[in-house]
């Protein structure tokens, strides 16, 4: 709502009202009864907004939000999971993300430990590109985890057909010398 306000300039006296404007069925029905309760014609926006966080967004679901976002981590998310979820919950903790530098360090904190190490020794101070250069260590690291896995997987193979090579050659042998023996013994005639 704020944005829109900057957008089409609206008077501080006139916030209230303008963002009552917008509201829908059960909203719109809790508002014309809380305004009425409070028989004044003028209401601040603050007042607006108080009232409507504490009917939408009480004090104990606001304290659940937080605990979310203080405990986020990485865990088995992407770095692009992880900063969905970590978006999505910032919006109700501004004052954990009011800067740069405290929103690159929070994101941070969160990532995997084997990347939150590379980023550490980058420094870095912006989250967009914190959240980048994440996303290009997580990808290096999984490359070169299947190039890993794609090279056991040869050499195994490898190893499997040495095998079944040596097996052949042990009992192909024999098979081969069996079959000549059984030929020695076989009537010419058919008698």
């Amino acid at each position: 709502m704020e944005k829109a306000f900057k957008l089409t300039k609206v008077k501080d006296d006139k916030k209230a009202q303008y963002a009552s404007y917008y509201l829908k069925d059960e909203a719109s029905y809790w508002w014309e009864s809380s305004k009425a309760l409070l028989e004044r014609e003028s209401i601040s926006w603050e007042t607006f907004l108080e009232m409507f966080l504490e009917k939408y967004l009480p004090s104990y679901m606001q304290d659940q939000l937080e605990m979310r976002f203080m405990d986020l981590r990485q865990e088995d998310m992407t770095v692009a999971e992880y900063e969905v979820k970590f978006s999505e919950l910032a919006r109700f903790v501004p004052e954990y993300v009011n800067t740069e530098a405290k929103k690159a360090k929070r994101f941070q904190t969160g990532l995997k430990p084997r990347i939150q190490s590379q980023m550490v020794l980058l420094k870095i101070r912006t989250y967009v590109v914190l959240v980048q250069k994440a996303m290009i260590v997580e990808g290096e690291r999984d490359a070169t985890k299947r190039e890993s896995e794609g090279k056991k997987r040869i050499y195994e193979e490898s190893e499997q057909d040495q095998g079944r090579s040596k097996f052949r050659g042990k009992f192909g042998r024999n098979a081969g010398s069996r079959n000549q023996r059984f030929q020695k013994f076989k009537p010419e005639n058919g008698n």
